[in-house]
Order: C-alpha cells, then sequence, then structure tokens
C-alpha cells in the first residue's frame, strides 16, 4: 500500500484547521495577557493582532498547499524552497517537541479538567511516587498522567485504523467545541453581563495600560499565538484531501477566520462578565471557569470543565492525525526511520502514527521541581515555551518561501495565488519578525533554548544525510 486515499473534504478539512487550533489555551491565556497588558482594549487588541496575522498567515501559506499537494506540509515547502536541512530541521522540531509536546500538554489539561468530575484524578495522587533526577528533575506516575497517556494511545488506536476513523471523531469534537465556545459568548453577552464589569473595562479601555507597551504586546503574543498554533496541520495530510488545490486554501481560510473570530469574541464576553482584576487573577488562570462561575456559582465550573474536556480530546485527536504525515514524507526521503515512510493495511502511517504516541506518552512523565518551593512541573511546558520562537521562525520562512519560490520557480503551476500578495505576506513577516525579536531581547531564558534544541538537529541530518 503506497498510496493515500483521498477522504477528507471541504468540512473535514475545516474541522481539522479549526479542531488543531482549539485546544484549552482560549479558556486561560487570557489571565496573563490581562496580567502583561494592563488594559481591557489591549486585551483585545492583542487577540485581534493574532488573528490579523494568522489569517494573512493562512492566506499566504494557501498558495504553498496549493502549489504542493501531498503529505508533509511545512517540511515539503521549506524544503523546497531552501533546502532540506530546512525541512529536516522543522520536521525534527516538530517530532521531538513541537507536535508530540503539545499532544502531551493537552491530553494533561484532559486529565485535570476530568478531575472535576472524578477528584481521584490528580497530578498529586500517585501512582509511582516521583523519583528524583539531577538537576532539578524527577519522574513520576499519578492518575492524571495516566489519563493523559490512556487518551495518547486510545487516539493513536483510532487513526491508526485509518483516516475515516480520524475524521469521525474529529468532526464529532470540534463541531461540538465550536458551539461550546459560541453557548460561551453568547452566555456571557447575553445573560451573565454585569454592569459594573462594563463599566470599568468599557467606559475607558485603554485606561491603565502598563509601560513599554509594544514589548507587552510582542510577549502577550505568545500566550495568544500558541493558542491559535497548528492552524496548518490540515496541510500535513494534504495527500488525503479531495481536490486539494481548492480545499487547501479554502479550509485554511475558513478555519482561521472561525476560530480568531470565537477567540476575540471570547474575550468580550469575559470583559462583559469580570472586571479585569479578576481575570488577571482568576484561580489557576481560568477565565472561562471564573466567568460562568461568577454566572451560575454551583454549576458554572463543572459546564466549563466539561467544554474544556471535549475541546482538548478533538485538539489531541487532529494533532494525533497530521503529525504522522510529516515524519512519512520524511521517511520517504531517507531521513527518518524507514519504517515511518510505509502506509499500512488502512492507507495510513501506522508506525508513524505509533511512533508519535510513545513518544507523546514519554514526554508526560517527566517532571520539573522546584526544591525551595517542592513544587513539581511539567517538562514538557518548559519545552514549549522554548519551541514558541523556534516555531515563529518557521512560520516566518515558510511566508517567505512564498516569495523565494516566485522567483526560484516562477513558472510552476499555481492554482491558487497568495491573496494580497505581496502586502500581506510582508505584512505577516514584520510582524512575527518583531514579535519574535522582542521575545529573543526580554525572553532570553526561554527562547534561546528552544534555538539549540533546532540546532541539535543539524549533526543529526548530516548524519542521516552521509548515512544515505
Amino acid at each position: 500500500m503506497s498510496e493515500f486515499r483521498r477522504e477528507l473534504g471541504l468540512y473535514d478539512s475545516v474541522m481539522v484547521v479549526a479542531g488543531a487550533m482549539i485546544g484549552s489555551g482560549i479558556f486561560i491565556v487570557s489571565a496573563d495577557m490581562a496580567r502583561l497588558l494592563g488594559s481591557p482594549g489591549w486585551l483585545i487588541a492583542a487577540w485581534a493582532l493574532t488573528g490579523v496575522l494568522t489569517v494573512a498567515a493562512a492566506l499566504s501559506y494557501g498558495e504553498l498547499a496549493a502549489m504542493m499537494p501531498e503529505a508533509g506540509g511545512m517540511y515539503v515547502y521549506l524544503r523546497r524552497a531552501f533546502s532540506p536541512l530546512w525541512g529536516f530541521l522543522y520536521g525534527w522540531t516538530l517530532f521531538t517537541v513541537i507536535q508530540t509536546g503539545t499532544i502531551a500538554a493537552v491530553a494533561v489539561g484532559f486529565a485535570r479538567f476530568a478531575g472535576v468530575f472524578a477528584p481521584s484524578i490528580s497530578e498529586s495522587n500517585y501512582l509511582v511516587a516521583p523519583v528524583h533526577l539531577p538537576g532539578g528533575y524527577a519522574v513520576s506516575l499519578s492518575v492524571a498522567q495516566l489519563v493523559a497517556i490512556v487518551v495518547i494511545v486510545l487516539l493513536s488506536w483510532t487513526n491508526s485504523r485509518g483516516v475515516q476513523y480520524g475524521k469521525l471523531v474529529q468532526n464529532l469534537f470540534t463541531t461540538v467545541k465550536i458551539g461550546s465556545l459560541l453557548v460561551l459568548i453568547a452566555v456571557g453577552l447575553l445573560v451573565g453581563r454585569n454592569e459594573r464589569a462594563m463599566t470599568a473595562n468599557f467606559t475607558d479601555p485603554w485606561a491603565g495600560a502598563v509601560p513599554a507597551l509594544f514589548v507587552a504586546v510582542c510577549i502577550a503574543q505568545v500566550g495568544s499565538l500558541f493558542s491559535a498554533d497548528s492552524w496548518h496541520d490540515i496541510t500535513f495530510a494534504a495527500g488525503e484531501v479531495k481536490d486539494p488545490s481548492r480545499i487547501l486554501p479554502l479550509s485554511l481560510l475558513i478555519g482561521t477566520v472561525l476560530v480568531v473570530g470565537l477567540y476575540t469574541l471570547a474575550n468580550v464576553a469575559y470583559l462583559a462578565v469580570l472586571p479585569l482584576e479578576a481575570i488577571q487573577n482568576a484561580p489557576s488562570d481560568r477565565v472561562a471557569t471564573a466567568m460562568l462561575t461568577a454566572i451560575s456559582p454551583d454549576i458554572g465550573a463543572a459546564l466549563m470543565a466539561a467544554a474544556i474536556m471535549v475541546s482538548t480530546f478533538g485538539c489531541v485527536n487532529g494533532l494525533v492525525l497530521a503529525g504522522p504525515r510529516v515524519y512519512f514524507a520524511m521517511a520517504r526521503d531517507r531521513l527518518f526511520f524507514p519504517k515511518a515512510g510505509e502506509l499500512n493495511a488502512a492507507r495510513v502511517p501506522g508506525w508513524s502514527v505509533w511512533a508519535q504516541g510513545l513518544w507523546s506518552a514519554l514526554l508526560v512523565l517527566p517532571r520539573t521541581y522546584d526544591s525551595t518551593t517542592g513544587k513539581y512541573g511539567n517538562l514538557y511546558s518548559n519545552l514549549l515555551d522554548y519551541v514558541v520562537s523556534a516555531a515563529l521562525l518557521f512560520y516566518i520562512l515558510t511566508i517567505a518561501a512564498v516569495f523565494r519560490l516566485r522567483v526560484k520557480e516562477p513558472d510552476a503551476p499555481r492554482p491558487y495565488r497568495a491573496w494580497g500578495y505581496p502586502v500581506l505576506p510582508v505584512l505577516y513577516i514584520a510582524g512575527a519578525s518583531a514579535i519574535l525579536v522582542c521575545l529573543f531581547l526580554y525572553r532570553a531564558s526561554t527562547t534561546w533554548p528552544g534555538l539549540i534544541i533546532v540546532l541539535l538537529g543539524v549533526p543529526v541530518f548530516g548524519w542521516l544525510n552521509k548515512r544515505g
């Protein structure tokens, strides 16, 4: 079996775009963004900026997707526009941290909110107590970690059985979570609207903005961009999309516009119910839970936990579905394990699905340990913080690939040409580059390590290339 089946239509593709984007971030990151920015107006502006950048990238990215409708997405685009090394470095970072670390993080998020209904599902309820390692690290297995691993294994199994199973789960859960977000927005704007919060937040929405506002907006983008990340995952599975030259650009546009619109409205709803101080100080940063609890103290937290469980489960499925197609493309170029380049009887890269699942499950186990406070963290959280800047660098390079290929391959067929070219691609590159510079200058401790993770792929590429 050497060929994919093209079974993903427009609705399926939009659900992959939206489903991979919507996890738990939108329900949480606004708290930290509000603390960084200090005013309701700039909180909304920061989310709007994320929306502009994401949609601009999607409109530009569509040209590459229509031009190269094959499995692999960004790996293929970087390889063709620049060199196999750049493609490999993206695939390397995707497998080691970006895709697998996000799967681990979102699966643990599912388990945490499952704990609202079953208190025994807790990160402090250990099956294997933490085993401490040198350097402030530990390994443990709690009930919450076990639940996260079960989710990863379950969704790896369903996706290894064929893309029709993956798309069924994706369509169902993404449809439900989009509906949940719409209900959250409607409840906040129509039912729970608080006049005191409205007056405080919207009478002078720009009051209270922090000094060094430009830097704060750039740093705040870490949260919002992470929440809107993975919008391009459908291009990983381009080999399974029907009429890809039309559907890929269209699904990227529809999916990103839909999600960033919902995200912006969700933040307006938060501000309609909660004063900014309540958003900044929401318990455990769970802003959406604080909003629903303010409206309905008895059932608000449970309703939000159920909605986030649906959201995170669907998000994990989208990530599990998409990532293995990149490793498949890398293996076909002899830059990954040879077995990853094979399709199973269901015409999906089953070996890649399970390799990704295994590494994601292993990333759930390592913990960070602060000896001064006695508190445990999760290693994947640190790794994801590190690679946010690296992921942004790859996005910039991919949008730059639109310009590069217009010069390098001017006569190549382009069923879709980037709308707004060259203005929108330049807008994205300029905006994303400004954010990247600020991160390297003002968040050096979490950005330079990400660059090191990327560069560790250089000797691996050399070894694989030499091996032939």
